[in-house]
């Protein structure tokens, strides 16, 4: 399988081929510019040498070279290799120079004059292949007589010269671009890289059970939100964060899950061991009277028991998220019907009740809000003294249920709504009368109707706020 090329390998063969594509560009703009300069100059010398073979008289023009021995005379001023050619006389020839430094005139053969003589008669030069001279820029004047050009020898070797140099250039330009990169990518890569190795150490933690903190974090100077790298490090930080307050939730779920298994087995092993021991007790002495009193109690804790299951069951299937009914309930008789039974209950303390002139209506399950308010207004007889004035006040959005009594206990306020959560005798708690599943079942059930539920307690200040929808 072929290995994945890394960042680093990518943005270096990156910038090393915007290297070698840019120079080769510019290598070949300067290959054509240098080339069209040369040309021009050359093509200048052509028609300069024009010029001075038109300007030339007839009767003075020389006779044509002697084949035999390549010499002849010579027009003035004409530079070593220039062609010249009298197509109305019918011979030309070429002016070279010799080892000797000597310039002389060789007479070129039919298929060179032909060549010339098939050039467009426009007095501009234009390229001509002439066998055994080589290239050349020739220019026919208008009048179609006379030509004259010059060798692209020179242009041609500055050429490839200069080809070559480019090529060096080329070579040097993406060996260096080769090397910076590799040096500048890795260094630029190298915060990455740190946050790479933060994601990885946090990889490694064993994330599956228990309890788990990790500290790990990228450093403040790489989760700057204005630089890439600091923006990936920036999310990193924040999903770090998320998972180590999911995984806090999630062990404090387990820790509760535990402590509510754990609560409930002593709550209903209670009142097994009751029944177990009355029952043991019969069976021992089966008296009429015994068996009578046994019975008794076992009924008594029989009924606690089915009570505590059902509270149970009714908060696994609130945490299920079964819903419940939604019918339109008149909250203020259901607040009044609770106060009432509350009086007889509790006639040692002071119940008060304020609703509107209209009644409050809301949307909900009418026995589970009833349940709600018997709930609340019983933690508040058995955990508040005789003479405590409790008052349930209705408003548009809900009820309130305040007491003038000790209130909650330091503390205990911030998880008066877990599972199993109970006061102590500060609060003249009833032996054996509660699961400390009330205020948990409020929470719940409130919850399920789409509103909220708060407490706020002080000494001679209890107030829990109830909001539905309406």
């Amino acid at each position: 399988m072929r290995r994945p090329a890394t960042l680093a390998s990518r943005l270096v063969v990156t910038c090393v081929a915007l290297v070698a594509v840019v120079t080769v560009l510019a290598a070949t703009a300067t290959w054509f510019a240098v080339r069209a300069s040369l040309t021009g100059q050359l093509d200048d010398q052509v028609l300069e040498a024009l010029g001075r073979t038109e300007r030339a008289p007839v009767d003075d023009l020389p006779p044509p070279a002697d084949p035999d021995d390549g010499r002849g005379p010579e027009i003035r001023g004409q530079g070593v290799g220039t062609l010249t050619v009298f197509l109305d006389q019918g011979f030309g020839d070429v002016i070279v120079a010799g080892d000797d430094g000597v310039a002389t005139r060789v007479a070129i053969d039919r298929e060179t004059f032909e060549a010339v003589a098939l050039l467009p008669a426009d007095g501009q030069p234009h390229p001509v292949d002439l066998d055994g001279l080589g290239h050349y820029r020739v220019a026919l004047d208008q009048a179609g007589t006379v030509a004259a050009g010059l060798p692209t020898d020179d242009i041609d070797r500055a050429l490839e010269d200069l080809v070559l140099t480019e090529a060096a250039l080329v070579a040097a330009a993406v060996l260096v671009a080769t090397l910076a990169g590799l040096v500048v990518v890795r260094r630029q890569l190298r915060p990455l890289r740190q946050v790479a190795a933060t994601a990885h150490r946090v990889a490694t933690l064993p994330l599956s059970t228990g309890e788990v903190a990790f500290t790990d974090r990228v450093p403040d100077e790489l989760t700057d939100d204005r630089t890439e790298v600091g923006q990936v490090g920036s999310a990193l930080n924040t999903l770090l964060n998320h998972v180590e307050a999911s995984l806090a939730a999630r062990h404090r779920s387990e820790q509760q899950v535990r402590q509510f298994v754990a609560d409930a087995s002593h709550e209903l092993r209670t009142p097994l061991a009751t029944i177990q021991g009355y029952a043991e007790l019969a069976a021992r002495r089966p008296d009429e009277e015994v068996v009578e009193e046994a019975l008794a109690k076992v009924s008594v804790e029989a009924t606690r028991m089915t009570a505590l299951v059902e509270d149970l069951l009714l908060l696994a299937r609130l945490d299920s998220g079964r819903p419940l009914a939604r019918d339109r309930v008149d909250l203020t008789r259901v607040l009044l019907e609770a106060v009432t039974d509350a009086r007889v209950l509790a006639p040692d303390h002071v119940w008060r009740i304020e609703v509107p002139e209209e009644p409050v209506e809301v949307i909900g399950d009418e026995h589970r809000l009833h349940q709600v308010v018997t709930n609340l207004l019983t933690n508040a007889r058995k955990y508040t003294p005789a003479g405590t004035t409790v008052t349930v006040r209705a408003d548009d959005d809900g009820f309130t249920v305040h007491d003038d009594g000790p209130g909650f206990e330091p503390g205990l306020a911030d998880r008066a709504f877990e599972r199993f959560t109970r006061g102590d005798a500060a609060r003249t708690r009833e032996v054996g009368s509660s699961a400390g599943l009330g205020l948990a079942l409020v929470q719940a059930i409130v919850t399920a109707h789409g509103g909220a539920v708060s407490l706020e307690s002080r000494p001679g200040d209890t107030t829990l706020r109830v909001l539905l929808p309406r």
